[in-house]
């Protein structure tokens, strides 16, 4: 009883902390780590002002965290790490998943400096980082993935998606930074990827615009 007592008054700060997150219940069958959320929560607090370099916004690494707890998915593809910051969210929710991310940044300086969070954080196990060409290496990628996050040059918007859609499983969710119906980020790379992707009929897309605009496709079918 002590145990279970504790793990509620956990999940209480954590709402206390995260009002937003849609925290995993016992019926879930999601991993609890008491002592990982309060290294990340620790974390996150911490540099909460410290994100540029292109990272998302808090609001939107809380809407990925999300999407994954919710769907319980484990195989998790990010095209452009930044810093770190929406990987970290990522990871902490695979981690409650049992699950792993896969994500790519080709800036060594960048890269660098988002392997040392991923370390303070308590999160580096559940993070394969690499440094490289995303424009090669999704193409070589074997997956399979439920989900990916797409946020790195947006020009190739269009190509990261029909690079990794046949490695997405049915059920999967394909997300994508900085996507709005109208302003800059209409046209241009971003403008072309969206009007592609809400169009096809396999694929349920919704834009979420409460943080810099995200796009949330869930594959329904191969075709």
């Amino acid at each position: 009883m002590k145990r279970k007592h504790h793990h509620i008054i956990t999940i209480f700060i954590i709402v206390l902390t995260f009002p937003f997150l849609v925290l995993p219940t016992f019926s879930q069958e999601l991993k609890e780590n008491s002592k990982l959320d309060k290294q990340v929560e620790k974390f996150l607090e911490s540099h909460k002002h410290q994100w540029r370099d292109m990272n998302v916004p808090v609001s939107d690494g809380k809407l990925l965290y999300n999407i994954i707890i919710k769907n319980k998915y484990t195989k998790a593809l990010e095209i452009g790490t930044s810093t770190g910051h929406s990987a970290i969210w990522i990871a902490w929710a695979l981690s409650k998943t049992g699950g792993k991310l896969t994500t790519i940044e080709i800036d060594e300086r960048r890269y660098k400096e988002a392997l040392t969070n991923f370390k303070k954080a308590g999160l580096a196990e559940y993070i394969d980082a690499r440094l490289a060409d995303a424009h090669k290496l999704v193409k070589e990628l074997k997956g399979p993935f439920d989900f990916v996050f797409s946020d790195a040059d947006k020009y190739w918007y269009k190509q990261y998606f029909l690079d990794a859609c046949p490695k997405l499983e049915i059920g999967g969710c394909f997300t994508a930074h900085n996507i709005r119906e109208r302003g800059k980020w209409s046209r241009g790379g971003t403008g072309e990827f969206y009007n592609h992707i809400k169009n096809l009929s396999n694929y349920k897309t919704t834009l979420d615009l409460s943080g810099a605009g995200l796009s949330i496709s869930y594959k329904k079918s191969d075709k």
